[in-house]
C-alpha cells in the first residue's frame, strides 16, 4: 500500500491532465478537440473534391486517433451537423453531407458511416488550412505526423460551440452567428465599440440573452409557438437542446400531470419543425400557450461556462476575451501568410531573374570545353559573376546546380519576352505583399469583409433575440385538482370521494380549513388527512392576500365574544387556534364585514335583559390568538346575526 498510494496519485494526474488537455476541452485558437482537428486534418489530406465514404475517413483517421473508430464516427457527425446553409441543409460550416447523418431536430441517428459520404466545404478549405504554418507532432504510434493546432482564420470555437465533461472541470460554449463573429471581429481591429455577441442556435427558437453575461451566465429559449385558429397550436421551432421527440414526451407528461388539456399530438416535421397540438373544448389557444412554456420543454435555460485550452493549459474566458484572442492570432496568421507568400515570390524572382541571365548571355556555352563536374560548376559561377549586380540575392551551389539542369529543350525554346513579363508579375505580387504587410490592419479588415460578403448569408440568425416575461406557473395551472371532505369520517383529499364538499385546486394552491373548536391549518393539496371535528370552513388560501374574517365564539362558560382576525403568516400543516386552547366553538365565521349580533341568554330566574345586541362593524383587526371584544354579559344560549341596517 505504501508502494501503492504514490503510484496512483502520479497516474491520476496524469490522466486527468491527459483528459483535460487532449480529449474533453477544445483548443482556443482552432476551436477544436484532438479527434474533431484529426478528423478535418484526415479530410484535408483526402481531398480531392469529391465525396468519400465516411468508413473510409475513420478508417484513415484512425492512424492518427487512439480512441476506436466509435468515437471518430460520432464526432464527425457531430461535426458534419454544426451549422446549416439556407437553401442547404446538407451544407455545414465545414463539412458537407451526403446521405443520412441523422437530424438534430427530430434526434434521429445517422445511418452506418459505409452509406454516407462527406467533404469539406470551401470555406473550410479557405480558412482552416496552410501546411507551411502549421505545426506537426509525431502522432501516437509514431508512423504519421497530426497538427498540433490548425491555423484557422474564423473563430472556429464560438461559432461551432461545444460541451466537454473532464477530470475536476467542464465546459459548455454556445454557437454563435458566424456573420455577428465577422462583424465584431471587424470592429474590434478598427478600435470600434460592438454590442455584446449572443447565442445563435440552429434550431431556431426564442432566446432572452440578459443573463448570458458574455459566456458566463445562462440563456432562456423558447420554442416558436402559434395559434392556428382557436382550436389548435403549431410548434414550428425548437429551444436548443430539444428534439421534436423530446418535445412532444414533455408535453404528453405534462397531460398525464393534468397540467395541459390537448387533445391529439401530431408530428407533422419533414424538412422543418412541425408539431401540431388539437386543443378539446373549453380550452382556447390563448390559454395553452403559457401553460406550455411554463410545464413543458417549451421553455429551457441553457447555462453556458467557457472553459478553453490556452497554452497548453485550461482558462475561464468571456466570449469578447476569445473573440479578441481570436482576432490577434488571425493578425498573425495573416502576416505569417503574407512573409511566406513574400519569401516564395522572391525566390521565384531570383530564380527566374537568374535563369533568364543564364540563358540570354549564353553562360551555358561556358560548360561546353569542360570535362569534370568541378570544372562545368566553376565555368557557371563564373559565368554568372560578371551579373551579380542584377541579383536578388546571392547565388548559392544549389542555385548552380539547378541551373546546370536546365534541358536543352527549355534553353531552345526559351521565350525572352515571356520570362520578362513573368517577372514583372513578381515584383508587382511583391509590391502588394509588402503593401499589405505595411497595412496589416487594413488588410485583415479587408479578409474578414470578403469572407462576411461570400459566406454569411448563407448562414443567417435563426434564433431571435427578445426579453421575456417570467411566466407564473401558480397563475396559469390548471385547477386540475379534486379535494373532497367526507362529514363522516373526516377525511379530506385528493383521494377522498366527496359526500359532503368538493374543491378544485392546482398543485401550487394552499388550503385552510377551519374548524368549530377554533383549530385551524393551512395545507398543500393532500392527498388524504384527517380533519378531527365539525368542519366550519374550507377554501383555497392565497398566502399574497391573506384570510379576513370575522369571528363569533362562546368560551367554556358560554359567555359569547366576536373578533376579526387577518391569517397570513403560516407554518404548513401546523394548527393554529382561533379560540384559546380550543375551549369553546364557534358559531358565526364569515369572510363579510359588519353585521348585528344579537346574543340569546340562557333562561334564568328574574332575568330581566334575555338578549344583547353588538355591531360587528365596530370590531378592530386583531391577531388570532387574541380574545376580542365581548358580546354580551352572560352565558348565551344561541348567537344570530342579522345585516347591518343600511
Amino acid at each position: 500500500m505504501t508502494l501503492l498510494e504514490p503510484l496512483m496519485r502520479r497516474n491520476f494526474l496524469e490522466y486527468a491532465s491527459y483528459v483535460v488537455v487532449d480529449r474533453a476541452i477544445p483548443e482556443l485558437y482552432d476551436g477544436c478537440k484532438p479527434v474533431q482537428r484529426r478528423i478535418l486534418h484526415t479530410l484535408f489530406s483526402m481531398d480531392d473534391g469529391k465525396f468519400t465514404k465516411v468508413a473510409n475517413i475513420i478508417g484513415d483517421c484512425m492512424k492518427l486517433h487512439p480512441h476506436g473508430d466509435v468515437s471518430i464516427g460520432d464526432a464527425l457527425v457531430v461535426l458534419a451537423n454544426k451549422g446549416r446553409a439556407t437553401g442547404n441543409p446538407d451544407l455545414g460550416y465545414f463539412i458537407e453531407k451526403q446521405g443520412n447523418f441523422g437530424n438534430i431536430m427530430t434526434g434521429d441517428g445517422a445511418a452506418a458511416s459505409r452509406y454516407i459520404e462527406c467533404r469539406l466545404t470551401p470555406l473550410a478549405k479557405e480558412t482552416l488550412f496552410n501546411p507551411a504554418l502549421t505545426q506537426f507532432i509525431p502522432s501516437y504510434d509514431g508512423r504519421r505526423e497530426e497538427p498540433t493546432c490548425l491555423p484557422a482564420k474564423v473563430p472556429v470555437i464560438l461559432m461551432l460551440g461545444t460541451e466537454g465533461i473532464a477530470v475536476g472541470m467542464a465546459t459548455s460554449i454556445l454557437p454563435h452567428n458566424f456573420g455577428e463573429l465577422l462583424q465584431a471581429q471587424i470592429k474590434i481591429l478598427k478600435g470600434e465599440p460592438y454590442r455584446s455577441l449572443r447565442p445563435d442556435f440552429a434550431t431556431g427558437g426564442i432566446m432572452d440573452a440578459s443573463e448570458y453575461d458574455d459566456g458566463r451566465g445562462r440563456v432562456k429559449v423558447r420554442a416558436k409557438i402559434e395559434a392556428d385558429g382557436d382550436k389548435r397550436v403549431v410548434i414550428t421551432e425548437l429551444p436548443w437542446g430539444t428534439t421534436t421527440e423530446t418535445m412532444m414526451a414533455s408535453i404528453e407528461t405534462a397531460v398525464e400531470k393534468g397540467k395541459l388539456k390537448i387533445s391529439e399530438i401530431l408530428d407533422k416535421t419533414r424538412e422543418e419543425v412541425r408539431i401540431e397540438l388539437n386543443l378539446p373544448r373549453g380550452v382556447s389557444a390563448d390559454e395553452i400557450i403559457p401553460q406550455l412554456y411554463a410545464f413543458t420543454n417549451c421553455e429551457l435555460e441553457v447555462n453556458a461556462n467557457l472553459v478553453v485550452i490556452r497554452e497548453r493549459k485550461p482558462a475561464e474566458l468571456g466570449v469578447k476575451e476569445v473573440l479578441e484572442e481570436c482576432t490577434t492570432r488571425l493578425t498573425a496568421i495573416i502576416k505569417a501568410e503574407l512573409e511566406h507568400q513574400l519569401l516564395g515570390l522572391t525566390d521565384k524572382q531570383h530564380w527566374l531573374t537568374l535563369e533568364q541571365l543564364f540563358i540570354e548571355n549564353r553562360v551555358y556555352k561556358k560548360i561546353e570545353n569542360q570535362t569534370t563536374e568541378e570544372g562545368v560548376n566553376q565555368a557557371v559561377w563564373k559565368g554568372m559573376e560578371q551579373f551579380k549586380e542584377l541579383f536578388i540575392r546571392d547565388m548559392v551551389a544549389d542555385d548552380v546546380e539547378r541551373l546546370l539542369e536546365i534541358r536543352i529543350k527549355r534553353i531552345s525554346q526559351y521565350d525572352i519576352d515571356k520570362n520578362r513579363r513573368d517577372i514583372d508579375d513578381i515584383v508587382r505580387a511583391i509590391k502588394e505583399a509588402k503593401a499589405k504587410l505595411k497595412n496589416l490592419t487594413g488588410t485583415t479588415i479587408a479578409w474578414l469583409e470578403y469572407l462576411h460578403d461570400k459566406y454569411a448569408k448563407h448562414f443567417p440568425r435563426r434564433t431571435r433575440v427578445k426579453s421575456m416575461e417570467e411566466i407564473d406557473e401558480k397563475a396559469v395551472a390548471r385547477a386540475n385538482i379534486k379535494l373532497g371532505y367526507d362529514q363522516e369520517t373526516g377525511f379530506f383529499g385528493s383521494a377522498v370521494r366527496a359526500t359532503d364538499r368538493e374543491i378544485k385546486v392546482t398543485e401550487y394552491d394552499k388550503v385552510i380549513a377551519i374548524m368549530q373548536n377554533g383549530v385551524f391549518k393551512i395545507m398543500a393539496p393532500p392527498e388524504k388527512t384527517l380533519l378531527e371535528g365539525k368542519l366550519v370552513y374550507l377554501d383555497v388560501f392565497d398566502p399574497a392576500k391573506g384570510l379576513a374574517i370575522t369571528v363569533v365564539y362562546r368560551d367554556k362558560e358560554k359567555i359569547p365574544w366576536a373578533k376579526k382576525v387577518v391569517i397570513q403568516a403560516f407554518i404548513h400543516d401546523k394548527e393554529y387556534e382561533l379560540i384559546k386552547e380550543r375551549a369553546g366553538r364557534i358559531d358565526y365565521l364569515s369572510t363579510a364585514q359588519g353585521g348585528i349580533v344579537t346574543a340569546h341568554m340562557v333562561p334564568a330566574p328574574r332575568l330581566r335583559i334575555t338578549e344583547e345586541s353588538f355591531d360587528l362593524a365596530t370590531l378592530e383587526a386583531g391577531g388570532t390568538g387574541s380574545r376580542g371584544s365581548r358580546v354580551a354579559e352572560r352565558a348565551t344560549a344561541k348567537i344570530t346575526v342579522a345585516p347591518s341596517a343600511g
